[in-house]
């Protein structure tokens, strides 16, 4: 197996160098390439050709490599197939908005959640991602949006440049079955790539364990509760997680966390419909009394609830319900004095939007 130059250290870097009977500058060259995403060697147009020829043949730049890569018809989205060195595989997606570049990292090779509406979980869980596999995510995203620039040393976390300024921990998996590893990842995007942690986000469907761990770690990030239900008999049908940690006491820890860190928390709900035997679409968790019980849970907290309209995924039995049920709902909630929205989605004709990452070309 080829040695993974992104994964050695500085000294491990330079050791590599030297017994290739190297000069010992050649590591600090490599590891500025390796730095800014260089997807393999052929990109290093500071190394002698010869000696990229020669690098190829034994090692691997970073720990992930693209095996496909799709472009949303509106050119704002890109969704990367990612393979790991051990032939897993995962996701990634680049956002481009107004207000900078949001990279979607995945926390997970699949999903141990089962979430009766996802397609990430298809699969199972094949194994926690390193601090280093998620990194490299962005650094993915980061060559994309700028290249082999090698002097261009703009500033990240400027929305008017190509650096990616924001990141969202809610691709495939549950980042806090893996909050170590998460932590350290986060850590590093801030020190390394300057992302501030307000423009950093992570979504969990209510590991208690974990957003307590969140709150003693102390980084002013942004949460967000995968909730999709206002009462637990109906999340429970839903979202196994339910059967460990009821509404309650995952929104219990949620408030702490925002009230801590004084960041609004964001409540993301999915709103589904299902057919009936005469084919006609019911509200599932979608009703104006389900929007006025998930009022009442949300009444009197510094909240967001992100509407988030059902993407098609063939394998699930639910169906997207109609434009007029979706801001019935919204003005339910606007009614009772909650903070919401309609999200706006990104690549769904790529498969990248919310619930629909899934691994179409892995290996089963």
């Amino acid at each position: 197996m080829k040695k993974v130059l992104f994964n050695l250290t500085d000294g491990e870097l330079n050791q590599f160098v030297i017994d290739m009977g190297l000069p010992r500058f050649r590591a600090k060259q490599i590891r500025e390439w390796l730095n800014r995403g260089a997807p393999d060697f052929s990109v290093m147009k500071n190394l002698p050709i010869d000696l990229r020829e020669k690098l190829n043949q034994v090692a691997e730049t970073l720990p992930v490599k693209i095996v496909q890569k799709l472009e949303s018809k509106d050119n704002q989205t890109t969704k990367f197939l990612l393979e790991l060195n051990d032939c897993e595989q995962i996701e990634c997606v680049l956002m481009r908005t107004t207000y900078g570049n949001s990279v979607c990292v995945s926390s997970q090779a699949g999903c141990a959640m089962g979430c009766k509406f996802c397609a990430s979980t298809l699969l199972g869980l094949k194994r926690n991602l390193t601090i280093n596999e998620m990194f490299a995510q962005v650094l993915v995203a980061q060559w994309e949006l700028r290249g082999d620039k090698l002097n261009d040393t703009r500033p990240n976390g400027d929305a008017n440049n190509n650096d990616v300024s924001h990141i969202v921990v809610m691709g495939t998996g549950e980042p806090l079955q893996n909050t170590e590893n998460v932590i350290g990842f986060l850590e590093r995007a801030n020190n390394e790539l300057n992302i501030s942690w307000r423009r950093i986000t992570v979504s969990t469907c209510g590991i208690v364990s974990g957003i307590d761990a969140l709150n003693t770690w102390g980084r002013p990030i942004n949460l967000a509760i995968s909730l999709h239900a206002p009462d637990d008999d109906l999340r429970t049908q839903i979202m196994p997680i339910n059967n460990r940690y009821k509404i309650a006491e995952v929104l219990d820890a949620a408030f702490r966390f925002s009230d801590t860190h004084n960041r609004q928390l964001m409540i993301e709900y999915i709103l589904l419909g299902k057919k009936n035997a005469d084919g006609e679409i019911e509200l599932f968790n979608s009703s104006p009394e389900h929007a006025e019980k998930l009022s009442n849970l949300m009444r009197g907290h510094n909240v967001m609830v992100n509407l988030i309209p059902w993407n098609a995924v063939d394998e699930r039995d639910f169906a997207s319900i109609s434009g007029n049920a979706v801001h019935r709902f919204q003005d339910i909630l606007i009614k009772n004095g909650v903070h919401t929205r309609i999200r706006r989605e990104r690549g769904a004709d790529i498969g990248s939007a919310c619930g629909q990452l899934r691994l179409k070309n892995a290996k089963r």
